[in-house]
């Protein structure tokens, strides 16, 4: 049997290094791309000194022909993208729409939602040449409610709902499972930023609030398999005790 080969962006740390340790401990191939070339090779040699296999490729997602050279280096390394999970986001600078930077406002525009963009676009035409595939676009209730202080997070994960939605339209009968996962909020560094703004009941949260990245790591590797067929064009949320219970998680405390 071919290894499942996994793109995963943003993979130096938070969501996207706790999912690579994950996948790979479950047999999966795993290709890690970030700027952070350092962290990323860390973390490759510690996957690959087990019994997994990692490959570390530098990588700038509001850069198309970045996002480009990472889905050919892992075709040419593994022979194949089976999936990709479109993990890079940022939320910092958390203010309000009249006092924040405009360009620093632009650049979230630019991982969170074009990032997500160039990895599809680029991944799809791979899947489509081998029969099929899967992405796996990380999102937030914030796609789907206004929270101050967050206009550029909540719009541009919107737009990447919007994406995941239309991206299933367009190939979900050609083999492609296009799905989105909302984790909640997880005990990332992005909470430091959110913290440290002190805008809105999000800053306030008690660390306990939190799930760990294992949390999302293991509902990402749930939807690595034919389970993710169910949710393609949706959000698969482990706010629910649903969502939870598919992945075999604890159900949501009260």
């Amino acid at each position: 049997m071919t290894r499942q080969t996994v793109l995963i962006t943003g993979a130096s740390r938070g969501i996207g290094a706790t999912t690579a340790r994950v996948l790979a401990a479950q047999g999966r191939q795993v290709v890690l791309a970030s700027r952070d070339q350092s962290a990323l090779r860390a973390l490759a040699d510690e996957i690959n000194a087990g019994p997994g296999r990692a490959l570390a490729l530098p990588c700038d997602v509001t850069q198309p022909t970045s996002v480009q050279a990472a889905v050919e280096q892992c075709v040419e390394q593994f022979g194949r993208l089976d999936v990709l999970v479109n993990n890079a986001g940022v939320i910092d600078p958390v203010a309000y729409i009249g006092d924040v930077d405009v360009d620093a406002w632009a650049r979230v525009v630019d991982i969170n939602y074009k990032g997500v963009f160039y990895g599809m676009r680029y991944a799809i035409p791979q899947m489509l040449t081998q029969g099929g595939g899967t992405i796996i676009n990380l999102s937030s209730g914030a796609a789907t409610k206004a929270i101050e202080g967050w206009s550029h997070y909540c719009s541009t994960k919107a737009a990447v709902l919007s994406l995941t939605q239309c991206a299933h339209e367009e190939y979900g009968e050609r083999g492609i499972t296009v799905v989105g996962m909302s984790p909640g909020t997880v005990a990332t560094d992005m909470q430091a930023t959110i913290r440290a703004s002190g805008i809105n009941r999000y800053s306030r949260l008690a660390p306990t609030a939190h799930i760990p990245p294992e949390w999302a790591a293991q509902a990402i590797a749930f939807l690595c398999t034919d389970a993710a067929r169910e949710f393609a064009g949706r959000d698969f949320s482990l706010k629910t005790t649903e969502g939870r219970a598919r992945v075999g998680l604890p159900p949501v405390s009260d």
